[in-house]
């Protein structure tokens, strides 16, 4: 009996020894760990599982997934490049090379190896939830709608497909499929933290309230409207009525906001009450959150235009010296051609049917993309940087900024500034901003000489931007310049004005 105990409990350190040295069961451990959103630790359980049986693919494959989870997007295109170059027909790794190259911004070769994915195979959820990311970016949004349909198809509990098909159905005005939307990715997300899920269910709620509404964002007025705006601190400020109210009020253009936000005191007094509220946004600034309250505006009118159900953020300001009543965020101008011209301080909206659309020139527009979050950004040149990078047009920002990292390149940090900056935010302030001097920056043809620019940590903004931006150019660079804005083609003239205001 002692001999056959000593067998028994011998065998167990055997077992356990031989499961140790599993690489698939390395691997199905680390896809427990991915659903937990520990994706660390799954990644170093793929990383283990490669080094037992260095020629697993799966192994290569899942850890590439991970990288870009993590948004170590290099490494991740270049595992999953491997792959794809060793057996020309691995849809997957066409995939996640397609999916990491559409994370750092590389939009036409991710097109092109996303389609070649599909072809290999047309069950490959992956290639369909990026291509339709690329889609929404590109603002065809009813092809994108259509590429995330497919990709929550053959994926039924892929959280980010289900949460992208979400955000493009809201986009899209159809309220009720981006509420229904959400309301699944809550049931099939399991490592979502509670302000996270009580932030989603806010939305939901909101979402629901404009859903029984008839119309949103409709417009009255003649074809053409324009009225001067006053420039402070680098920004347009407008005169706005709101709700048929008589009492002028003072809005900033902000191209860097996709919705229209109010302060809290402004809709106090003007008895705007809340409609929904839940969880905290990420904004840059002070601790990078603030509370997320829902407002509803009958009407907005901006010189002879009037835009009737317009959603808003309502939140606290935080500079005590500039007092603002609100932003106008892109939902509410992106029916109309939007001109910006600095130089004259004139603002101006324009009907895309009318004849008066026809006569603006947009022939040499310069093409924009929609991040996730609703920014626009095109594509900026910095002296001494090789590849162009992804600015966010920001109308609503005093001055530019540049990320940390392209703060620490070798051809930028040595523009570092004296002087220090006090950011104010949407989320609150941050003083002792370090500050450069970019000797040259180009947007499309146009190019300035010697544009100061802060320097900021943009992780937030990455994190929900859907591919990584480098900057923001703002009012310091854009005042320079006549802008008409072309919502709907996703583009973007410019023109100098002839003196800098």
């Amino acid at each position: 009996m002692v001999s056959a105990a000593f067998f028994i409990l011998a065998a167990v350190p055997a077992s356990a020894l031989a499961n140790e040295n599993d690489p698939k069961k390395m691997v199905r451990e680390g896809d427990k760990l991915m659903r937990q959103g520990k994706v660390v630790d799954a990644e170093n359980l793929y990383r283990q599982a490669l080094s037992v049986s260095p020629d697993y693919t799966v192994a290569k494959l899942k850890i590439a997934y991970s990288l870009i989870k993590q948004r170590r997007l290099v490494e991740a295109y270049e595992l999953s490049l491997g792959v794809a170059q060793a057996n020309r027909r691995n849809a997957r790794a066409y995939a996640l090379a397609g999916t990491s190259l559409l994370s750092l911004g590389q939009f036409n070769e991710a097109r092109s190896v996303l389609t070649e994915a599909i072809r290999l195979d047309n069950n490959e959820s992956l290639a369909w939830y990026s291509i339709g990311l690329l889609d929404y970016y590109e603002n065809r949004i009813e092809e994108s709608l259509a590429n995330l349909r497919e990709a929550v198809f053959h994926d039924p509990r892929d959280t980010d497909a289900m949460f992208s098909l979400a955000q493009v159905a809201a986009r899209s005005e159809k309220y009720k499929e981006a509420a229904d939307a959400y309301r699944r990715f809550l049931q099939i997300s399991r490592n979502t933290d509670d302000e996270r899920r009580e932030r989603i269910q806010g939305l939901i709620d909101f979402l629901e309230y404009l859903g029984s509404r008839t119309a949103i964002y409709t417009t009255s007025g003649p074809e053409h409207s324009a009225l001067n705006f006053t420039l402070i601190g680098n920004r347009p400020v407008l005169e706005v009525r709101i709700n048929e109210g008589e009492e002028p009020l003072r809005f900033v253009l902000d191209t860097g906001s996709g919705i229209t936000v109010i302060s809290d005191e402004t809709a106090e007094r003007l008895k705007i009450k809340p409609v929904a509220r839940g969880g905290k946004a990420k904004g840059l600034g002070g601790d990078g959150r603030f509370e997320i309250v829902y407002g509803f505006l009958r009407s907005v009118e901006i010189g002879e235009m009037r835009v009737r159900n317009v959603p808003v953020y309502i939140r606290k300001f935080h500079n005590p010296t500039l007092r603002f009543d609100g932003y106008i965020g892109l939902s509410l101008i992106s029916k109309f051609l939007t001109t910006v011209d600095y130089g004259k301080l004139e603002f101006a909206l324009t009907r895309k049917d009318s004849e008066l659309a026809k006569a603006i020139p947009l022939e040499n527009a310069v093409p924009l993309r929609l991040t996730s979050s609703g920014f626009l950004s095109g594509e900026v040149q910095l002296e001494g940087v090789e590849a162009p990078l992804n600015f966010i047009v920001d109308t609503g920002a005093s001055v530019s900024v540049i990320s940390d990292e392209i703060a620490s390149v070798e051809s930028v940090s040595p523009g570092l500034r004296d002087e220090r900056m006090r950011v104010i935010g949407s989320a609150g302030i941050t003083e002792d901003v370090p500050s450069y001097m970019l000797p040259k920056l180009s947007f499309a043809d146009h190019t300035r000489s010697d544009v100061m620019a802060i320097a900021l940590d943009l992780d937030i903004i990455n994190e929900a931007s859907g591919f990584t931006q480098a900057g923001i150019l703002g009012g310091n660079f854009l005042r320079n310049f006549r802008m008409t804005f072309d919502f709907k083609n996703s583009r973007v003239a410019f023109a100098p004005v002839k003196e800098a205001q």
